[in-house]
């Protein structure tokens, strides 16, 4: 786990920055991404802080899969289950916040 102190995420889930939640549980936070790229662009946030999915996927595989099932479960109220889900990890990835965070993007046909 990096260190969570001035992170944007962790503050967002914390409640001290306003969000446009979407969805929460004891687990993981998600609210809509300011700037969406799709009609539906909603970011996942684990409540727990992780630099990156990678660091996510070696600490705790159970709650990466538990962002997947949150992922599933906002496309299909949002649209009809399809959805794209991105994970960037590192600043050469496009990563701009070191809390891992995974973007749903859905609400039409999506170019390759």
């Amino acid at each position: 786990m990096a260190d969570s102190d001035g992170c944007l995420f962790c503050s967002i889930v914390a409640g001290d920055i306003p969000s446009e939640r979407v969805y929460e549980d004891d687990r993981v936070y998600a609210f809509k991404d300011i700037n969406p790229k799709a009609k539906v662009h909603v970011l996942i946030v684990p409540r727990t802080h992780y630099a990156d999915v990678a660091a996510l996927a070696k600490a705790d595989p159970s709650l990466l899969a538990h962002i997947v099932t949150v992922a599933q479960s906002i496309a299909d109220d949002s649209f009809h289950g399809a959805y794209r889900l991105i994970f960037n990890t590192g600043r050469d990835a496009g990563q701009t916040v070191f809390h891992v965070h995974a973007h749903v993007l859905t609400g039409e046909t999506m170019d390759d």
